[in-house]
């Protein structure tokens, strides 16, 4: 780092590193110990520290998978020093060769220095949240008219998966936050530029929407639980309801069996020719009185 050049910076990029690789670079970039500690370990939650000259920020770059209906997050922290720049990654999701790309599309925010990596990173990472946010609201919506349609399946597993998935979302947008605001509330004049203030804002803007749409999916996917639940005590009701006019269109010919079943000596009706077409036809009619009643009220 010391053989740099005026006007440049180094941008070191490392996945899951071992503890000496990590240690190595932080002898060379002089970093504190405990941000290695957070760097080794990962699995950080979005924050904002410095280290005298070096500003250390993580957070969670994620993506949506839809054959799962998962949403999947990684961990990347980026130190950020008067001429240098670490990121430090866990996982199958790493927004630094993204960023790297943007960077040679747009190699004059390069001229603004390290902090012009950490805005790239920051944008790559806030984009892919907006484009899950969107995914997950398409399947929220798909969840919602299955909910609300005329087949009796009950969707409460799948829903609370989402559910799980949203607050995992949530976990990685809303603590990042707070962690670009004060990027703008205190800029700092020994890491970044002034220049860089109006990109970060954009990001910052984004972010802000971002976590606006996940809250709001928080909250649907909770009303999408109460219709499912609702519907379900819908469907128990319309169960027994229909349990209970069967129970009482049967019970008229048990009553009437039951009756003339009881082989008392003296019973008129069991010496009359007709006494047992009636008792049929009693039967018979009762019940489908009782049948057409319930029909009229919609509990068959």
């Amino acid at each position: 780092m010391r053989d740099l050049e005026d006007g440049t910076f180094a941008w070191v990029r490392l996945t899951d590193p071992s503890e000496g690789e990590l240690l190595q670079l932080a002898d060379e970039l002089a970093l504190h110990p405990l941000a290695v500690e957070d760097a080794l370990h990962g699995r950080q939650r979005p924050k904002r520290e410095r280290f005298d000259d070096v500003l250390a920020v993580a957070l969670k770059p994620l993506r949506y998978v839809e054959e799962d209906t998962a949403v999947e997050t990684g961990d990347i922290m980026v130190f950020v020093g008067p001429r240098s720049v670490l990121t430090v990654s866990h996982g199958t999701i790493d927004p630094c060769a993204e960023a790297a790309r943007r960077l040679d599309v747009h190699p004059q925010m390069l001229r603004m220095g390290p902090w012009a990596v950490l805005h790239a990173v920051l944008d790559v990472a806030v984009d892919a949240y907006s484009d899950a946010a969107r995914r997950v609201r398409a399947a929220l919506d798909r969840l919602e008219d299955e909910v609300f349609s005329t087949s009796r399946v009950d969707h409460t597993q799948s829903i609370y998966s989402l559910k799980r998935e949203v607050r995992e979302f949530r976990d990685a947008v809303q603590p990042l936050v707070p962690v670009i605001q004060g990027l703008l509330d205190r800029p700092g004049t020994k890491v970044g530029v002034s220049d860089i203030a109006p990109y970060v804002r954009d990001v910052a803007d984004h972010l802000h929407r971002t976590d606006t749409e996940v809250r709001t999916l928080d909250e649907l996917v909770d009303s999408v639980l109460g219709a499912q639940q609702a519907r379900v005590g819908t469907w128990q009701n319309d169960d027994m309801r229909r349990i209970s006019a069967w129970a009482a269109i049967f019970a008229i010919p048990t009553m009437v069996a039951g009756v003339y079943g009881m082989n008392f000596e003296h019973m008129p009706e069991l010496g009359w020719t007709y006494g047992y077409p009636l008792a049929v036809a009693l039967m018979a009619l009762a019940s489908g009185a009782l049948y057409r009643a319930f029909r009229r009220n919609g509990w068959l």
